[in-house]
């Protein structure tokens, strides 16, 4: 049931996050410190849809890999660099844009591809890659896109923190779970009850990373205006490239679609804190990072719909 409305949840989420600062005024600062943890939940319980079993089989699916950092690491660079160019010459403003856009996601990612109908064993399979890939990847664009010093504020400290407490720990208590579940009554018990999670999860993220960020939107709000159409041009615009690589590539149905949710879903409430981190980076690189979040919301719910439809299988393809 909650799937099934889980975006309108969502919204719901975003609105109460918005509310928690702007009109019943909790401290934005002290929110920041829940982000982490909140996400390292939900990515605990989004691992548990997966059995662990399967993760080697996905590894190994070279083919599937190999398009997936095509697509995010040399395709993705090369339309941002096109997008940004309709930017106001303001390093800040570029910085978040790129911080947020060269970064695939590793969270709710799977969550989207499993409810489109894409391979989600796969994706959760790639995230330790996506994660180092973009860590080691991201200060070279960002030299190359602004310069060395823009590539000097991404540090690699957050991203290590990042894959430990966000990717490694959650990831080893998920397989411990699933083992216990696979020799204890209880262990099952706890499991499944634990798969109506993700949603709530999802929503108490939002709330926590909207009503942290509130106030900066506001207060860069001139500014943040000129990135909506750079998101949502992306939006349109990485499933489409994904669907050729993939075609190209020969991936299957499931994989295809996978890879079409990769391209254009992006890890921006990982990189918030990140953002947060910027020397200087004051109230508009967090601003732009969380409204991509809110586009993406949107995006995802055509997503569901759309990228299935793009992307068939031959009885599908017959049925029309």
């Amino acid at each position: 049931m909650l799937e099934k409305h889980q975006v309108a949840v969502y919204f719901i989420a975003v609105f109460a996050g918005l509310l928690a600062t702007t009109v019943v005024g909790l401290s934005s600062a002290s929110l920041e410190a829940w982000v982490n943890p909140a996400l390292a939940a939900l990515l605990y319980v989004t691992f548990l849809q997966v059995p662990m079993t399967s993760l080697r089989q996905a590894l190994t699916h070279g083919r599937f890999l190999s398009a997936l950092l095509i697509v995010n690491f040399v395709a993705v660079p090369l339309v941002v660099l096109g997008l940004i160019q309709f930017l106001p010459d303001n390093p800040a403003l570029q910085f978040a844009v790129l911080l947020v856009l060269l970064t695939p996601c590793i969270d709710y990612v799977v969550v989207f591809t499993h409810l489109g109908r894409g391979d989600a064993k796969l994706i959760l399979a790639a995230t330790p890659v996506l994660l180092i890939a973009q860590m080691l990847l991201l200060p070279i664009y960002l030299g190359l896109f602004l310069g060395a010093d823009a590539a000097g504020l991404v540090q690699a400290r957050p991203f290590l923190n990042a894959f430990f407490w966000l990717i490694a720990i959650p990831l080893a208590l998920a397989w411990l779970t699933q083992y216990w579940a696979a020799r204890r009554e209880l262990g099952k018990q706890i499991e499944g009850a634990m798969g109506w999670l993700p949603v709530p999860l999802m929503a108490l993220v939002l709330l926590i990373v909207f009503a942290a960020v509130a106030p900066q939107i506001g207060a860069a709000s001139t500014d943040v205006a000129w990135t909506v159409p750079i998101y949502a041009a992306f939006a349109i615009v990485m499933p489409l490239v994904a669907y050729a690589v993939g075609k190209l590539l020969g991936l299957d149905v499931g994989a295809g679609r996978a890879l079409a949710f990769s391209a254009g879903t992006r890890n921006s409430l990982v990189v918030l804190p990140l953002a947060f981190a910027v020397p200087g980076g004051g109230a508009l690189i967090p601003a732009v990072v969380v409204t991509q979040t809110l586009v993406e919301l949107v995006s995802e719910l055509v997503y569901v719909r759309w990228i299935p439809r793009l992307i068939k299988t031959a009885t599908e393809r017959e049925a029309l």
